[in-house]
């Protein structure tokens, strides 16, 4: 169990720090952490499985300043690892993912809101003595501390964890467990839910409906109604294109001087009123 708490924590550093160490990169979507984790516990069929359908709950989770609303790195890698490791049920996992989420994100605003500030009078001097050496020192330091500290937590949370996670499984009753992974089913729709609620426009309502008429009624897989939702873009964005090409054309010979089509009748009269002159 120890090689497998040493993995887990590498996953979640490489894939938490590494998200941030060049800027943004995305790969702590629980889309690639499942990938990730999935390919270093040898059953990558779980992993993009777990991924996926924690992408759909974490896809409305939205950080605002420093208040996390959930942390999806070490809830997917727990997740796995609970799924690979102790068999316990997908949807089961899915469902305990959820809180650990939620928890971890105290953890990290902990780290980066409290003990993070710790260096900040460091750093002030630092750049006081005009030390970019000493600044690039500093980051990467601090970079490998906070992610290190919080590898450490996903480390002992599944070697002191795994023993009272398996005797939980495994005295689950069967309707528990039931309800459990019913739940589990439930989560993603709860995440588009949550997405719904900040995107939900009079706009979008038509391809919202669409969509669900593509999926619910003529039972189109997702990759076919993504495929249409393409289409529609492709379409959307050529519409506005000709319109934008008319609207440059329509300012370009305004601007020159030349008549426009509004002027046609006018010019229709002058030339019949010169022509019986």
């Amino acid at each position: 169990m120890l090689n497998t708490a040493l993995l887990a924590a590498l996953c979640v550093f490489v894939c938490f720090g590494g998200n941030w160490l060049w800027g943004q990169t995305m790969i702590e979507r629980p889309l690639v952490v499942g990938l990730v984790a999935g390919l270093v516990f040898g059953d990558v069929r779980t992993g993009i499985m777990m991924g996926a359908s924690l992408e759909a709950i974490f896809m409305g989770a939205v950080d605002i300043g420093g208040a996390l609303s959930a942390e999806p790195v070490t809830a997917t890698v727990l997740a796995v690892t609970f799924a690979t490791t102790l068999d316990v049920n997908l949807k089961a996992a899915l469902a305990l993912a959820v809180p650990i989420g939620v928890f971890a994100a105290f953890i990290s605003m902990f780290l980066k809101n409290v003990v993070m500030n710790i260096f900040a009078p460091v750093v002030d001097k630092v750049a006081a003595n005009n030390d970019p050496k000493g600044l690039v020192r500093l980051h990467f330091g601090m970079w490998f501390l906070n992610y290190f500290v919080f590898s450490l937590v996903t480390f002992f949370s599944v070697l002191a964890g795994a023993k009272p996670v398996q005797q939980l499984v495994d005295h689950i009753p069967a309707n528990l467990m039931a309800g459990l992974s019913a739940t589990g089913g439930l989560l993603p729709a709860v995440g588009f839910a949550i997405l719904m609620r900040m995107l939900w426009s009079k706009q979008l309502s038509p391809y919202y409906f669409l969509g669900f008429v593509l999926a619910a009624y003529m039972k189109l897989p997702s990759v076919a109604v993504a495929a249409v939702g393409l289409i529609i873009v492709a379409l959307q964005w050529m519409r506005d294109k000709q319109l934008m090409d008319l609207e440059n054309k329509q300012k370009a010979l305004t601007t020159t001087g030349v008549h426009t089509t509004a002027d046609a009748p006018n010019d229709a009269a002058q030339e019949e009123e010169d022509f019986f002159s």
